[in-house]
């Protein structure tokens, strides 16, 4: 199984008077997956359903490969799809429903009979298959779906909420499984998920998307070390960055009661600082006080006050930080992150 590079060229898409995806250009290399990430509403999902086919664009084009699909019916695009429900018929086996797609394409019995089964083997439930889906786990009715999208060896795999009906512990596994079987096939794979914690951990890339168009498109490291506006800068990374409205002066950032030293930029006037909760440390000239701290097992995630403005940093459990009190903290000027008045990144 090959992939196949996919291009969206100009795309975008109006349902009446609403738009829910302006102009989008994007490349998914082939064999890469590709992580749509967003809160709801945001036209992660709108995007992916115009590349399988399912909606029509209002205007722009899709390519894969050098081949133009946006005009094909679905069945023509050679596509895998998952969804969140996993859309199994409950009537019929695990074979039954793996095999349907080779079925409605009339394969011979032996050549179904050879790939489901080695598809099913790959993904672990080769031993349940004469079950059906209301007889096996959650985490096994995801492995159907996901073998019944693959058994025709389509170029592309489209996954909407793989994961979403799974339980934490399943989600962490199946999620490892799919990056594997997706990295070993070197299927073009786009992913949607509302999750930043999947779509950084299985993306090769992840495009971030907001009221229509995409606000970052990046690695996952490039994104968490270098988001590009301060919707990126919140939005991924959890806890999320604290951003801060105030204002830039040469090498000194002003909030609402307190200032802190950041790099020199040539930018002056209204901005954003950003720095994420790791980076906040206890010991400078910085004066807080203390609302609430949480413990998350090993560290503990605390909520102090700073002026008008409440930070949150991510300390040791062996840090003692009572309700109340006050420490100084230090903001590191190279760990931190500078927005213009419109939210962009500076420098």
């Amino acid at each position: 199984m090959r992939g196949i590079e996919v291009r969206l060229e100009g795309l975008s898409k109006h349902f009446g008077r609403v738009v829910a995806l302006r102009s989008l250009d994007l490349e998914v290399r082939a064999g890469e997956m590709v992580a749509f990430l967003g809160p709801s509403g945001c036209g992660k999902t709108t995007t992916l359903l115009l590349v399988a086919g399912i909606y029509r664009p209002t205007t722009g084009a899709i390519y894969f490969g050098d081949r133009r699909v946006d005009g094909l019916h679905p069945r023509d695009r050679d596509v895998g799809m998952v969804f969140q429900s996993y859309a199994l018929y409950p009537h019929l086996t695990l074979f039954e429903n793996i095999a349907f797609p080779l079925r409605l394409k009339r394969r011979p019995e032996a050549e179904v009979r050879a790939k489901v089964s080695q598809t099913a083997e790959l993904l672990g439930i080769g031993h349940v298959l004469d079950r059906r889906p209301g007889q096996v786990s959650g985490g096994q009715q995801q492995r159907a779906a996901l073998a019944r999208a693959l058994v025709k060896e389509p170029q592309v795999l489209l996954l909407d909420e793989p994961l979403s009906n799974l339980d934490a512990q399943i989600r962490l596994q199946a999620r490892a499984e799919i990056r594997r079987l997706q990295r070993d096939l070197g299927v073009t794979t786009i992913l949607v998920t509302h999750d930043q914690a999947e779509a950084l951990a299985m993306a090769d890339r992840v495009a971030v998307f907001s009221t229509g168009e995409v606000q970052q498109y990046a690695t996952p490291l490039e994104l968490y070390q270098r988001p590009q506006n301060t919707f990126v800068a919140g939005f991924v990374g959890h806890p999320p960055m604290n951003v801060v409205r105030g204002r830039l002066e040469g090498g000194t950032f002003e909030a609402d009661g307190w200032r802190c030293r950041v790099p020199r930029v040539s930018y002056r006037g209204e901005g954003y600082l950003g720095v994420r909760p790791e980076d906040l440390r206890v010991g400078g000239e910085v004066e807080a006080r203390v609302l609430v701290a949480e413990t998350l097992g090993r560290e503990q995630l605390v909520t102090v006050r700073v002026g008008a403005t409440e930070l949150k940093l991510l300390a040791a459990q062996a840090d003692g930080f009572a309700a109340d009190s006050v420490v100084k903290l230090d903001i590191p000027p190279d760990r931190v992150h500078l927005f213009d008045a419109a939210g962009r990144r500076i420098g």
